[in-house]
């Protein structure tokens, strides 16, 4: 129980020893681990989870938790870097040792080759100065947890840690300690040991030995690690001799002589040990007699691991000692008891493999488990790796002798065991493994798939497509599902792929020859496409052959174009040769089906044609069974796929019953168990006849796809197409304004999309549903295909009533049998007040039919009517007797005879507005399709060419090169040809061109003008409806607009490319491109580096900051963001400075990385040589060190803070923020640092410099005063620096003339980076004593007094003051006594020579006459007169503080004298002097002058922004709401907070000041034009909502119609104009709005648009006086931009107006 209590205390008294008991020695209080005494089990036994927990404690192996900070390790090196040592500890622990913490020399030496920017012969590099296997006593510097969990250990090998436990006085001879090369010297080497105030010299012939075995050249290194044994101590300790004599080194022991204390304990002392007690996890061991240290099981001699009896002494070496509880760890193995030796190491071909048959040794259930390996090593297994999880964990599974198949999966050189993971899951060599992202590399990705295995995913492997940017899809630390590719053990290759067809594939793996059995079905990727086939690679580098017939069912010509490099495809094998390795494949998967498979993939195969019968009816759908699996599948038809058409589709569900068969259904899609079918006979003949996409990779911009509406969403349509791929069609989606998407398009309709743009990074895809981008050109041809798929689906409809019979009601089977045309004989029943009468009969028992006023009375149809003189696309008149959905029912006019036209032109053509829709008794053109009436009774035909008024939204220039999908019309013209047509639309950077009434070309912008004038816009100069004569240079393909040349084989149909160049028209057309170089590359290599080019802006990418340009019809540029202008104002907004087709004049620099666009630049080719001037972008900002700037030309460099401004500021790097461009002049260019710049003015310029720069040590003298930022404080001073390359000292006396204690007050007051000004107290080699006191530099005390701190030697100071008294008083004595025996001039020369007069006047001894006398004083009263005549002048600017104190004297309320006082004051730097300036005006300004007040208020808040801190700038705001009005106060901190780029802070105060004044509608409107500044649009339209929730009603429209303006200005035009159609539509006679409206729209909209303005106002019900504005306006605007006829046309209108108005007066 003692032993328990000693280390246990319960508190109280301690006893006191019994007598007759032997108190315990001394030694025994460092006997820490001796708590299981002989009695433990009788007399403790209330404690025994205290036991077991001091047991398990005592010999526990050691985790990384247990590390901590101060710990001492021995380590083993493990790898080299150049930046760091990767260290092996015990127990299968490892750290790292960075490069900073080697020792202190070789870390001066780091320091000083930065510093330089060269190379330095002395310094070495680590893999130089050490090698893996080397023994390394190291310190634990801290410990970090990752985000994952894992915790990294930092080390430190620099002697001053490890040592730190010894003094001088400790050392003694035959001590082993470690010590690194500070310097090699003649005779020796000077090693730091690490113990202060000690030498250390280790002679040259102590080394020899060492320096051959090691063969590391011929000296020792600075920086180099030593094991060195004391030779000799003298002087105390002060000189102490070593030697690194491997024999003296290898005999060397630790023993009771050498002092050695728990506080000074080394690890790696090799010592004898006495074991003490024996137990299952480990052994207890003493040592130096008076410690006591723990053996754990890893580090048991194997041979002898059961064979340890107490008392028996052996050999330990030391491995760790713990700071805090001093817990020694020691080792028996062989390796660790000859100090500088190396353990065993594992030969490479071992580590990863794989051992099928290892014996369990030991099982601690607490650990893991230790196993034998095939060749007799042991390895240890953590418990993680015993198991996949820890509920499969079965420890029974791991007794003694147990078999088991394990992976090594790393070594453990401290432990001398191989690290394994037991392989009890079954494992796959080509199964999906789960990883960690370990490294992004330009050859790919590098993935941990467990401790030790890594492995390399290519960058065609990356995923399905090919990853331009993979770091914005991966990140390091990210987990991500892969499968191994390809394993070579012997080369140490493992290649893993991320492609999710690969890796989610069911189908069998192909891995070798042997199974490739002809008629597998497989997955496999495209390596090689050439004109013969493709080559397509599988697992384990297996490769086969698809030769070019056996690619598709139908020829393809070029596989190179068809099939890309990566992709995934499913293949099929013919034929396999084995021996020869040569591989036969086909893509033409449905030539032989597998024969079992038939049953299953039946059904579930997409594109299949199948019959089913109705099972059940739901609300959404039908339950079907598919007839050909004899009733066994179950699918589903979704109601929204019965028809193409929604009308329909609600119709056939309610037609159907169940038992009835569906015939040619086909599957759509099998997901999981649903099998989904559609019958949209659209969808069905698109992927019969291969208009489809089968997944995202083969998708192009341009095609025509036509699909389904899954979802309707506010922001856009979301369309699936057949095979499940996906596109988002946004609300621009229709040649109409869209409101709400709801009313153009439902979910399950069919619609035609064309793909837009597509990201293969995200696969997104992006559509259209414009009917004008959709369509083919042949709106009649498609609007009659619906129309009659309509009636087809109609006639099954009627088919399938007709044979229900007698099932169906009486009143279904008379519905079935009315047709249109069929004459009734009925009775009137009723007639009604809006003139239409019911009707009733036998014929029509249970309905009753309708007539309305439009159909009673008249001629009804002749017998007799021959329908067969009508012939097809005859043009008639009709009156349009029924409108229904999807149809209209007309009669003609010339015979009564009854025809349907159809509503929609397109499957996409399902929103109009009222105006346009069909109404009853209009009169339309129809052209006849069919000379026969059919089934239904009527006629077919279309709307005539009178249905022309659809409007049309003008696209963009980014949507694609031309204004619209130009129809391909095959044509005879061929290159050189002239031809004659009119403009039929002009954009910024080409001309459409009419040729004739089908055949439309395209004029280029390089194609109009010889020459181009630089800042014109060449297609300008033709106007739409001009008239043309054109050369043809060559061709435009239709759906991608690729240039080529006319004569290419394959393009037949093209858009001819004309030009209409005078040299070009009279000249020999020559062809613009080679027909046989069609590649892009060839295309560029016509132009050189250098060469200027003239281009037309297309427009400014912001995404990738670059500019846009075309060159030629086929040549396109770009031009980087920095290259634009040397203009930072230019480079800040360059959308604003380049407009679409503008003609610009670039230098060719090269081509970009695709090699398919021109890179070109505005500012010439980039020169970056020293003394030059260049445009960069700040890409980060390093606090206290200064700016990373990128350059032109994908250059970077460095801005020191020093080099930030002329003058020095408190925060230099406050102005700076990634993003901003600055203008730099470079000073110095380096290898090593790449580009250095300065954001100072040039040197040699003449402009004012605050702060002159130090470039050297001679430029700093003694007295002078200097600026400079502090670096850092240490124990030996404060360390300031001065410039970039010189650092001074300032001792803490001579910071401050207080008394400090505590240097962690220094730390508060001066932060690092802080700008002070100190006085130079002296030069001495290349040290710079600096003072901080306010004595010598004039500025006030860095320590405030209020700290109260005590003086240095204040009691010393009283003293002197006391002396300096009497002395006074003495002077003053004899001065009196001098007064009274000497005259006054005496006297009064005395006291002259005793004033601060100038040093001349000291010599002046020589008497004037009186004539220079007189001279001198005319010439002081001249002088005078000069002086009081410029002061006098009006004109003359103030000069200095005193000229400006009399201005303000004399008009003390004029704000702007005050503020230009201010401004004095900061051109000197003179911050607070120019602070009193603005007090003293706030109170000398009269407070009537509240303008005045207010403007001081606005300089100060500005003055606080720029110079002072957030906190003085919220003070003075405070202090400004107080005294002046708060509105305007807090707008104008809003501007200035803008104007100084801090966005974040005004959005905050605009917030605030939302809260506060929510009623001003200003408020409202600034926040808004700030918003739409930082291009936050959406932000705008909720801050819109929320202004008009917090407004009074009255306020809305004026409200609306300002946001609606400052959109036009900074935002969308398009959200504007709806803003202002919206607030119209709802206040129709606000003639103000009206008027706003079209002067905007006259600035930025078209002149169809300004137009139609006018027509709808002219058109209003308003005051005459208020349409006599209008008229005249609108006849301005004719007058300016219109043309004769239009003028007419407004003066009509007016005239029109007048005489409806006299009319109605009259009546």
């Amino acid at each position: 129980m003692a032993s328990v209590e000693e280390n246990f205390p319960r508190g109280g008294i301690q006893k006191k020893p019994t007598e007759g008991k032997t108190p315990n020695p001394k030694v025994e209080q460092d006997n820490l681990f001796d708590v299981c005494c002989s009695d433990l089990g009788q007399k403790c036994v209330y404690c025994p989870v205290i036991t077991d927990l001091l047991r398990y404690l005592l010999y526990a192996v050691l985790l990384s938790q247990a590390v901590c900070e101060g710990m001492l390790f021995l380590g083993c090196i493990k790898e080299v870097s150049d930046y760091e040592l990767v260290v092996s500890l015990p127990n299968g622990l490892s750290g790292f040792v960075p490069v900073t913490q080697i020792s202190d020399a070789y870390s001066t030496l780091l320091s000083k080759q930065v510093a330089q920017g060269e190379l330095l012969e002395d310094l070495n590099s680590l893999s130089d100065m050490y090698s893996p296997g080397t023994l390394v006593r190291c310190v634990v510097t801290s410990v970090e947890k990752s985000a994952d969990g894992r915790r990294s250990i930092k080390l430190s090998i620099d002697p001053k840690k490890v040592n730190q436990g010894l003094n001088a006085s400790a050392l003694a001879s035959g001590m082993l300690l470690s010590g690194s090369v500070s310097s090699v010297e003649d005779h020796g080497y000077l090693i730091d040991i690490g113990v202060r105030g000690t030498h250390a010299f280790l002679p040259r012939q102590k080394a020899q030995n060492y320096i051959k075995a090691v063969k590391r050249g011929s000296d020792l290194k600075i920086g180099q690690n030593l094991n060195c044994v004391i030779v000799e101590v003298k002087n105390e300790g002060r000189v102490v001799c070593l030697s690194i004599d491997r024999s003296e080194v290898a005999a060397s022991l630790a023993t009771e002589r050498q002092n050695w204390s728990l506080s000074n304990l080394l690890p790696g002392l090799v010592v004898k040990a006495r074991v003490q007690k024996v137990a299952p996890l480990g052994i207890k061991v003493s040592f130096l007699s008076s410690f006591t240290g723990v053996v754990d099981f890893m580090h048991m001699d194997p041979e002898k691991s059961m064979n340890y009896s107490p008392d028996q002494v052996m050999k330990a070496c030391i491995l760790s000692v713990h700071p805090t509880s001093k817990v020694v760890r020691l080792t028996l193995r062989q390796a660790f008891l000859q100090p500088g030796g190396s353990p065993n190491q594992l030969s490479n071909d071992r580590m990863g493999a794989v051992v099928e048959e290892s014996t369990v040794k030991a099982f601690y259930k607490q650990f893991g488990a230790i196993f034998e390996l095939d060749d007799g090593t042991l390895a240890f297994a953590r418990l993680k790796h015993l198991s996949k999880t820890r509920k499969s964990f079965k420890p029974g599974a791991f007794k003694t002798e147990c078999k088991h198949k394990c992976r090594i999966i790393d070594y453990s050189l401290m432990d001398e065991m191989c690290g394994a993971m037991s392989c009890l899951f079954p494992t796959c060599p080509w199964s999906a493994l789960h990883g960690k992202v370990f490294a992004l590399r330009p050859i790919g990705m590098q993935v941990k798939v467990t401790d030790g295995i890594k492995g390399l995913v290519p960058s065609l492997h990356l995923a399905d497509v090919i990853l331009k940017q993979p770091e914005k899809k991966y990140n390091i630390g990210d987990e991500v599902k892969c499968r191994v590719l390809e394993c070579n053990p012997e080369g140490k290759k493992l290649i893993f792929t991320l492609k999710k067809s690969l890796v989610q594939s069911k189908l069998p793996i192909l891995s070798n020859y042997e199974d490739a059995k002809p008629g597998l079905v497989t997955h496999g990727f495209v390596v090689c496409a050439r004109e013969f086939g493709c080559i397509v690679k599988f697992y384990n580098d297996v490769k086969g052959l698809v030769p070019k017939n056996e690619l598709s069912s139908e020829p393809i010509s070029c596989p190179d174009k068809a099939f890309h490099e990566g992709q995934v495809v499913k293949v099929m094998v013919l034929k396999c040769e084995p021996q020869q390795e040569r591989l036969l494949l086909s893509f033409r998967l449905l030539s032989k089906p597998a024969q079992e498979d038939k049953k299953e993939c039946t059904p579930k195969k997409k594109q299949e044609m199948v019959d089913v019968k109705v099972l059940k009816k739901k609300d959404n759908g039908l339950e079907v069974s598919i007839l050909e699996d004899e009733g066994n599948v179950i699918a589903w038809i979704p109601t929204v796929h019965l028809s193409d058409f929604v009308v329909n589709c609600k119709l056939l569900w309610h037609c159907l019953q169940e038992g009835d068969v569906l015939p040619r259904v086909m599957c759509l899609s099998d997901k999981g168990e649903r099998i989904t079918l559609s019958r949209k006979s659209a969808v069905i003949s698109a992927v019969q006849e291969e208009q489809v996409v089968r997944s995202f990779s083969e998708i192009q911009p341009g095609m025509l796809l036509t699909g389904y509406v899954r979802n309707v969403m506010p922001f856009g349509v979301f369309v699936e197409f057949p095979f499940g791929v996906t596109g988002l069609a946004p609300k621009s989606m229709s040649d109409k304004f869209v409101t709400d998407t709801k009313d153009h398009f439902v979910v399950g309709q069919t619609v035609i999309a064309k793909v837009m743009s597509i990201d293969e990074e995200k696969q997104r895809v992006l559509l259209n549903l414009k009917v004008s981008e959709c369509s083919s050109g042949d709106s009649a041809a498609e609007s009659f295909s619906l129309l009659n798929q309509y009636f087809k689906e109609m006639k099954e409809i009627r088919n399938l009533l007709r044979r229900r019979g007698k099932k169906l009601h009486i009143t279904a089977r008379g519905l079935c049998e009315l047709v249109p045309g069929k004459e009734l004989q009925l009775v009137v029943q009723d007639v009604k007040e809006d003139g239409s009468a019911l009707f009733g009969g036998s014929c029509v028992t249970g309905w009753t039919a309708t007539a309305t006023r439009y159909h009673l009375g008249g001629e009804g149809l002749v017998d007799g009517i021959n329908v067969s003189q009508f012939t097809e696309n005859s043009q008639h008149s009709a009156i349009v007797q029924l409108v229904a959905e999807e149809f209209a029912i007309v009669s003609l006019l010339e015979t009564g005879q009854l025809a349907a036209v159809p509503v929609a032109s397109h499957f996409n053509d399902t929103f109009r507005f009222d105006s346009e829709k069909l109404k009853v008794g209009q009169t339309i053109s129809v052209t006849l399709k069919v000379r026969k009436v059919n089934d239904h009774g009527v006629l077919l035909a279309v709307q005539g060419p009178a249905k022309k008024n659809v409007f049309v939204r003008i696209r963009k220039e980014s949507e694609t090169p031309l204004e619209e999908v130009l129809p391909a019309v095959t044509h005879s013209l061929s290159l050189g040809d002239i031809v004659t047509g009119t403009v039929k639309s002009v954009k910024p950077t080409h001309v459409t061109v009419a040729i004739d009434d089908k055949l439309t070309g395209s004029i280029h912008a390089s194609r109009i003008l010889d020459e181009v004038p630089i800042g014109s816009f060449p297609t300008y100069t033709l106007k739409a409806g001009q008239k043309v004569t054109a050369r043809v240079i060559g061709g435009r393909e239709v759906n991608t607009h690729r240039y080529l040349p006319i004569t290419h084989p394959h393009f037949t149909r093209s858009i001819p490319e004309l030009s209409i160049r005078p040299s070009e028209i009279k000249g020999k057309v020559k062809a613009m491109i080679n027909p046989k170089e069609d590649s892009a590359l060839k295309k560029l290599g016509h132009y050189d580096v250098g060469q200027t080019v003239t281009c037309f802006v297309k427009k400014y990418n912001v995404l990738k900051n670059w500019l846009e340009v075309e060159v030629t019809p086929d040549i396109r540029g770009r031009i980087s963001h920095l290259l634009l202008s040397l203009n930072t104002k230019v480079l800040k907004h360059p959308e604003k400075s380049f407009k679409n087709g503008q003609a610009i004049s670039a230098t060719v620099t090269g081509t970009d990385v695709t090699e398919t666009n021109l890179c070109l630049s505005l500012t010439g080719i980039p020169s970056l040589e020293q003394g030059t001037i260049a445009v960069g972008m700040v890409t980060k900002v390093t606090p206290h060190v200064g700016l990373t700037i990128a350059l032109p030309g994908g250059k970077t460099g460095r801005v020191n803070i020093f080099h930030l401004n002329d003058t020095y500021t408190e925060n230099p790097l406050g102005d700076f923020k990634v993003g901003k461009i600055v203008r730099v002049w470079i000073f110095q260019t380096s290898a090593l640092t790449s580009n250095l710049f300065s954001y100072r003015l040039n040197p040699k310029s003449n402009s004012k410099v605050e702060d002159v720069e130090i470039t050297s040590i001679k430029d700093v003298k003694k007295g002078q005063l200097v600026r400079g930022y502090v670096k850092s404080i240490t124990s030996s001073g404060v360390f300031f620096g001065l410039s970039t390359s010189l650092l001074g000292r300032i001792l803490f006396q001579n910071v401050s003339p207080y008394f400090v204690q505590n240097h962690s007050l220094y730390e508060k007051y001066l932060p690092e980076g802080k700008l002070l000004t100190a006085k130079v107290l002296g030069v001495t080699g290349k040290h710079i004593e600096l003072s901080l006191l306010p004595e010598d530099t004039g500025m006030p005390s860095v320590l405030p007094e209020s700290l109260g701190l005590p003086l240095y030697d204040a009691e010393e100071e009283k003293r002197e003051a006391d002396d300096r008294e009497k002395r006074e008083e003495l002077k003053m004595k004899t001065k009196r006594r001098r007064g009274n025996s000497e005259s006054g001039p005496a006297y009064s020369h005395v006291k002259s020579l005793l004033s601060p007069s100038p040093p001349f006047l000291l010599f002046q001894r020589k008497k004037q006459t009186k004539k220079e006398k007189e001279l001198e004083k005319q010439k002081k009263e001249k002088e005078l007169c000069k002086l009081e005549a410029s002061l006098m002048d009006p004109n003359r600017q103030p000069q200095s503080a005193d000229d400006f104190d009399r201005l303000v004297l004399s008009s003390p309320d004029s704000s702007i004298l005050w503020l230009q006082y201010m401004a004095f004051h900061l051109q000197a730097t003179e911050i607070e002097k120019a602070r009193a300036v603005a007090e003293r005006a706030l109170k000398t300004i009269c407070f009537r002058e509240e303008q005045e007040k207010l403007n001081v208020w606005v300089a100060l808040l500005n003055l606080e922004n720029m110079y002072g801190t957030e906190e003085t700038l919220m003070k003075v705001f405070e202090r400004a709401v107080q005294y002046n009005e708060p509105l305007k106060v807090f707008q104008h901190l809003c501007d200035i907070y803008a104007n100084s780029e801090k966005y974040k802070q005004a959005e905050e105060l605009y917030h605030t000041m939302l809260k506060r004044f929510r009623q001003e509608k200003s408020v409202w409107l600034k926040f808004a034009s700030f918003l739409l500044k930082q291009g936050q649009t959406e932000a705008t339209h909720r801050l819109l909502e929320r202004a008009l929730k917090a407004l009074p009603t009255k306020e809305h429209v004026d409200v609306i119609s300002r946001f609606a303006q400052l959109e036009f200005r900074f935002g969308d035009p398009e959200h504007a104009k709806a803003l202002f159609e919206s607030t119209l539509s709802s206040y129709p006679k606000r003639t103000d709005i009206w008027s706003i409206y079209m002067d905007i729209m006259i600035k930025q909209g078209s002149q169809k648009e300004v137009r139609d303005i006018f027509e709808r106002v002219i058109h209003l019900s308003l005051a005459p006086k208020k349409m006599k504005f209008f008229f005249k306006r609108y006849l301005d605007y004719e007058k300016k931009f219109g043309t004769s006829e239009s003028v007419l046309a407004v003066k009509r209108a007016a005239l029109e107006y007048v005489e409806t108005k006299s009319s109605l007066a009259d009546t």
